[in-house]
């Protein structure tokens, strides 16, 4: 076995560049967070052929010493941390001192900088034995790198096509462009300029980089609790993609892929998401710096939370709370909007985004949770969709139903007030801003999905006794786990008892659910029980099984409703949480303005 020898220097860069300069945009963003510790207010970059053949950084920050350039290109040389102390509450984006010195062992790099006051600027070039030599610069710092892995073929051969690594090294200069609305960022690929961004308060930034379609469609959020705060925007459910890469996450400035946080916004956006949809934010947590390690990762792309749990739930609160916010009439993507963008974001204008402020509902909760003045209309509501289902015949020959006398004051409920029911499917409302559509089974879903999420949290599930017991035909397996889980049954509301050996009887159901089918509440619970067990369902699936009993007990399509009851729905809508989507994730509602039906019909034109 060969004798254990000491690594020539350059090898020991050359292996650390392994960790450090992964592709150029590696380089361009550790170069970026150097201007941007240096206090650098204006910055361009200039990038050849993706960045393999030039990354060339200007900025106007502090400048260097002409003394301190070639300590600057040596290996764990840096001026921000200097003890434990400082590493513990790290408030700079570069802080390990092996950038420059891992880039100059793998390109051809040279610098060149002026301190502000000094006589002229100076150039040092990374090559060995390299001394300063005089250079013409106004003030600031040119870091300009080229031929990325000249001396290292191999890596260059995992590299992949020029406009592959360019997308990289944008999205590297759009990520820190977001971190500094105040700083001045210029793009250029292949003598082309690709963006040019002034300083902005963070809102502009946020839809110069994302766009204005992200800005329109995102509910603003801010939380704070002591030390740690987080601000930013959230994307509206309904108006959510399937991209994979729409989420933003900063800590303390610095761009993060947190597990943590990840985990926090997939369990606040869990019951709002349609099908495969993702969550997209641009979230800026801010913490004290002793409270998070940053120097867990070479690329510094990953953080480490003293308490990780304290900050999970504080995230997943804030989004929750967010996406919780109560219906506002221009909160729902319209038709118009959905059919011009095929379903994406739609751009919002700053009149459509104006606050549209309502008289808050009375509070006032009778024994069934329903709130006043709407009580009794609910109830009948509720009666309506425990009657028995009208033949085709009669469906077809239903009058709409309508109301002359709908108020059209800015004073009126965010919803309106309901006009029709159209094909027993959708209630028309007409409110202050225009025409207002729901999906009245959707929405009593998540009205119902809510109401029993709370019932249980309190272990307050009132029931209802059914004056006829329920009685249908079950396999021994299913008789078994009635008798196994009876008091798990009894907690969620339900009255279940075995008949016979192939018999299951019916008695109560939870009072919110009384208008649903008892039978089918009843078999889809047993189901449960007997695939997941009363430990999991009491758990991870909770919440998909009240889904699914919402589902079964709100309201069924083809269901004729008096304007009471759809006003009492309406009513209910405005005071449910998380009432835009149903349990699935779809819309519940959406709006038509006046000023879109105008131009539908070409009014003033």
């Amino acid at each position: 076995m060969p004798a254990i020898a000491r690594l020539p220097d350059l090898l020991i860069s050359q292996i650390a560049a392994g960790e450090v300069v992964e592709r150029p945009a590696s380089v361009l963003k550790e170069l970026l967070e150097n201007s941007l510790d240096a206090g650098s207010k204006a910055i361009q970059v200039n990038l050849e052929e993706g960045g393999v053949k030039l990354i060339r950084v200007t900025d106007d920050g502090c400048g260097i010493a002409k003394e301190e350039l070639a300590l600057a290109l040596t290996r764990h040389a840096t001026s921000k941390i200097a003890s434990l102390d400082d590493l513990e509450r790290v408030g700079t984006l570069g802080f390990r001192g092996e950038a420059l010195a891992s880039v100059a062992s793998v390109s051809r790099l040279a610098i060149t900088s002026r301190q502000r006051g000094a006589g002229h600027a100076w150039k040092l070039r990374g090559e060995p034995g390299a001394e300063p030599e005089p250079a013409a610069l106004m003030s600031g710092t040119v870091v300009e790198m080229r031929e990325l892995y000249f001396n290292t073929p191999a890596r260059r051969k995992f590299l992949k096509s020029e406009s592959t690594e360019f997308a990289h090294c944008a999205d590297a200069v759009k990520r820190l462009a977001l971190t500094r609305p105040d700083v001045a960022i210029s793009l250029t690929h292949n003598g082309r300029n690709l963006f040019q961004l002034v300083p902005a308060d963070a809102p502009r930034r946020i839809a110069d980089i994302l766009g204005d379609d992200f800005l329109g469609a995102a509910r603003a959020v801010e939380a704070g609790a002591g030390a740690l705060s987080v601000v930013g925007f959230a994307i509206d459910p309904t108006r959510a993609t399937e991209a994979r890469d729409g989420q933003y996450v900063f800590v303390n400035g610095r761009f993060v892929r947190d597990k943590i946080i990840g985990h926090a916004l997939r369990e606040a956006y869990r019951d709002v998401l349609h099908g495969s949809r993702q969550p997209a934010v641009c979230l800026f947590v801010n913490i004290d710096p002793a409270l998070v390690d940053v120097n867990v990762h070479p690329a510094k792309t990953e953080v480490r939370f003293r308490d990780s749990r304290a900050m999970h739930q504080f995230v997943f609160h804030a989004i929750q709370r967010t996406l919780a916010a109560p219906v506002r009439a221009e909160s729902a993507p319209s038709l118009i909007e959905r059919e011009a963008t095929n379903g994406r974001p739609a751009k919002t204008s700053a009149e459509n985004r104006a606050n549209f402020e309502y008289a808050p509902p009375l509070r006032h909760q009778t024994s069934l949770g329903v709130a006043e003045p709407a009580a009794a209309a609910y109830l009948a509501f509720a009666r309506a969709a425990q009657g028995i289902d009208q033949s085709p015949a009669v469906r077809q020959e239903a009058v709409p139903q309508f109301q002359p006398d709908v108020p059209a004051d800015r004073d009126g409920p965010p919803l309106g007030y309901a006009m029709a029911q159209l094909h027993g499917i959708y209630i028309l409302a007409q409110n202050a801003r225009g025409l207002i559509l729901v999906d009245m089974h959707a929405a009593h879903e998540r009205i119902l999905y809510e109401k029993l999420k709370t019932a249980f949290d309190n272990r307050r599930v009132a029931t209802q006794a059914l004056l006829i017991p329920a009685v249908f035909t079950a396999d021994p397996l299913a008789v078994a786990a009635v008798e196994e889980h009876a008091g798990a049954l009894t907690d969620l509301g339900f009255s279940v008892a075995p008949l016979g050996p192939n018999q299951l009887g019916v008695r109560a159901v939870p009072a919110l659910l009384q208008s649903g089918d008892p039978v089918a509440l009843a078999k889809s619970l047993i189901d449960e029980l007997r695939e997941h067990g009363i430990t999991r369902l009491a758990t991870a699936r909770r919440n998909e099984l009240l889904a699914t009993m919402a589902c079964h007990g709100a309201v069924r399509a083809r269901r004729q409703l008096s304007l009471p009851e759809m006003n009492a729905l309406l009513r209910q809508m405005e005071e449910t949480e998380r009432a835009g989507q149903c349990n699935h994730g779809r819309p519940t509602w959406t709006e038509l303005t006046m000023e879109q039906l105008d131009k539908l019909f070409l009014r003033g034109q």
